[in-house]
This record gives structure tokens, C-alpha cells and sequence, in this order.
């Protein structure tokens, strides 16, 4: 390259106080050149996914903007000094990008890969352009908090996926062998627990939280807790169940953020446009018949439920004394969605119960 273009370069960059050597200010160009690149490609990534995948708009304009700043900022100089001098390591790849098999793991590696860039044209154009350095270095401490929103929503998305595909959810009863039971009915296919604590400390009810969690997650399972918060946050389950008389819907999300799944039990009109307005993501609506779960309440009934649950475009549960032996007449009636206790928490073989339900939820009536 011709010295004339490098004064010129220098320049436009303000550049005339730097003892670097010709040679190394063409270096130095090829780096920042090669990571904006990198940089703008890995946020382009992050941006279809929040695009497409998650519809979150405020995310999308947050990174289009990150790219328009560092393209604004990818000045001639830096793209003529491209392949002026030859990369020695063009086309090297990694067995680890092979890997990449989750929406998450791809979500983290293109997170990893702007903020490395980033971190390069920070150090690089430190002396030859302090305006760049400084852009790229507030850009990278933003995409540590997008990559912890885009996870967070992707969560929550799959979550949402889940309760809408799925149309049994098993609530625990306490058992001594409880946690062998939850794993025979999630081998099934049971994919939404939710845990129900009776006698013990809180230092039982976590311990037992964390292995319940940690089942549902090996077999790709919600785990919601019924009404502890604290214990939700502390065993990282990935929602809540709340009563009427529970804490309220606003303060829950509020301390609970929206990367979890929060859940209502209504039996009313009032209580049902409550929850909806609230936000809330599902809603157990019961009993509908007799139950020794909830003793001495009166059944609400099916013709009730579905004229309450008519205009309700969330995924709704039914719950209260329904068993295999009733879920095809329910069915029937429209009802798509149960929740079980009893049938499943005292049932002999809880594997094949529950996979005969399944089936009985799944059949074409």
C-alpha cells in the first residue's frame, strides 16, 4: 500500500502522533476491520433469533442499533486495509462449533463471539481512533445484560411451548418414595410437575425442590412450585402456582421476573379476567367434581366451567376428583387440559397410569 494512503489514513483519524510503524498501523486496521465484521455478524445472529424465535421488539431495535453504530464506525481505512497483508489462519474452525445443537448454546456462542470482538477493536483502536474504543467498549458491557434477557426470554419461550403442547399436569402429593414416583410418570412423558409442600422445615422443602428441579430437567419438564416464592427462587423452578388467597400475581412477577411461568387457580368470572389482566400464563379451574384433595368444596361442575372458560385463549387446566375412568367423558365436553393428584400419587404403577392417560388425553374422541 502506497505511504500516500497512509498519510491520508492518518489523517482522516487523527493519527499523526503515532510512532507505530507503517507496517504495524496496517495490522492493526486488518484486526479492527476483521472484528467489526465479526462483531456486526454475531449481533446479526442475536437479532434474527430475537426477531423470529422470541418476537421481542425491544431487543431487535436495541441490537439494530449496536450494529448501525459500529457499521456508521467501519470508516474506508480499515476495509482497504483487507487482506493487504495474508491471514495465515483463514478457514481454521473448532470441533466446539459442531456442538452448538440449542437455541441457547447458539444464543451464548454469538453473545461470546461479539463481546471478544468488542474487546479486541477496544484494545486496538485505543490509540488510533479513542471514539471506537470507547463505542465498542460500552456496546460489550450492553451485551453481557442482552445475553442474559435473549436466555431469559428463550426460557420462558419454551416454557410457554410446553404448556401448550402438553395436557397433563401432575401435582404431588407427600410421599415417603415421591421422588421415585415423579420419575416413573416423567419417563412416561409427563412434561409440567408442580410440587406441593405438606409437614417439614424449609430446609427439607428446598433440598427436596432441587432434586424434584433437577429431575424435570433431565427430562426436559416444568417444575412449578405452589405458592413459595421463596423456595421458587431458591430452587430456580421454572414458575409458581398461587391460590386466591396466595401472594398477588403483580408482586410475584415483579419479584420474579418474566423468564418464569406463573399460574392462577380461579373459579369465577371475576377471579379468571383478574388473573388474565394480571398476566398470568395458565389457570387451574376446579373441582370440578368431588375431591378428597379439596374436602368440603363444592364442585363447580362441567356446564360452569365451560361457560367461564369460553373466551380464555391461555392454556387452562381442570382439576378436582378427575381420573382415568373420567377423563374420556370430559373430553367429550371439550375439556383438553387435566390436572391429576390423587389418581397418580397413589396409584400402584404410576408409569403405566400415567401413560395410559396420556393416551386417553391424546385420543380423538
Amino acid at each position: 500500500m502506497p505511504l500516500e494512503f497512509l498519510k491520508s489514513t492518518k489523517n482522516k483519524l487523527q493519527m499523526e502522533n503515532s510512532n507505530l510503524t507503517n507496517a504495524e498501523d496496517l495490522r492493526i486496521y486488518q484486526i479492527i476491520d476483521a472484528n467489526l465484521d465479526r462483531a456486526r455478524e454475531g449481533l446479526r445472529v442475536l437479532e434474527d433469533w430475537a426477531r423470529f424465535a422470541l418476537g421481542e421488539n425491544n431487543c431487535v431495535a436495541k441490537i439494530k442499533n449496536y450494529r448501525q453504530i459500529l457499521g456508521k464506525n467501519h470508516l474506508e481505512v480499515y476495509k482497504q486495509s483487507r487482506n493487504h497483508i495474508e491471514d495465515q489462519c483463514k478457514g481454521l474452525t473448532h470441533q466446539e462449533q459442531n456442538n452448538r445443537r440449542s437455541s441457547d448454546q447458539i444464543i451464548s456462542s454469538n453473545a461470546g463471539r461479539v463481546q471478544e470482538a468488542l474487546r479486541v477493536i477496544e484494545e486496538f483502536s485505543r490509540v488510533h481512533n479513542h471514539e471506537l474504543s470507547k463505542i465498542a467498549s460500552e456496546i460489550r458491557y450492553e451485551i453481557y445484560t442482552l445475553e442474559i434477557d435473549l436466555l431469559s426470554s428463550n426460557k420462558f419461550k419454551k416454557s410457554e411451548e410446553i404448556l401448550k403442547e402438553n395436557d397433563l399436569y401432575v401435582i404431588t402429593d407427600q410421599k415417603d418414595n415421591l421422588l421415585e414416583i415423579i420419575e416413573e410418570i416423567l419417563i412416561a412423558g409427563v412434561r409440567i410437575i408442580q410440587h406441593r409442600f405438606k409437614t417439614g422445615t424449609d430446609k427439607d422443602h428446598l433440598k427436596e425442590a432441587i432434586q424434584i428441579k433437577n429431575l424435570c430437567k433431565r427430562y426436559n419438564s416444568l417444575f412449578i412450585i405452589n405458592d413459595r416464592l421463596d423456595i421458587a427462587l431458591a430452587s430456580n423452578a421454572d414458575g409458581i402456582h398461587l391460590g386466591q388467597d396466595d401472594l398477588d400475581l403483580k408482586t410475584a412477577r415483579k419479584l420474579l421476573g418474566y423468564s418464569k411461568i406463573i399460574g392462577i387457580s380461579a373459579n369465577n368470572e371475576v377471579d379468571i379476567s383478574n388473573a388474565l389482566k394480571d398476566g398470568c400464563n395458565y389457570i387451574g379451574i376446579g373441582p370440578v367434581f368431588e375431591t378428597a384433595t379439596k374436602k368440603g368444596k363444592k364442585p363447580i361442575g362441567i356446564e360452569k366451567i365451560k361457560t367461564l372458560t369460553k373466551d380464555v385463549d391461555i392454556p387452562w387446566f381442570a382439576i378436582g376428583g378427575i381420573n382415568s375412568k373420567n377423563i374420556s367423558y370430559l373430553k367429550s365436553k371439550g375439556f383438553k387440559k387435566v390436572a391429576l393428584v390423587s389418581q397418580l400419587m397413589n396409584s400402584e404403577d404410576p408409569r403405566e397410569d400415567a401413560i395410559i392417560i396420556l393416551k386417553e388425553l391424546t385420543h380423538e374422541n
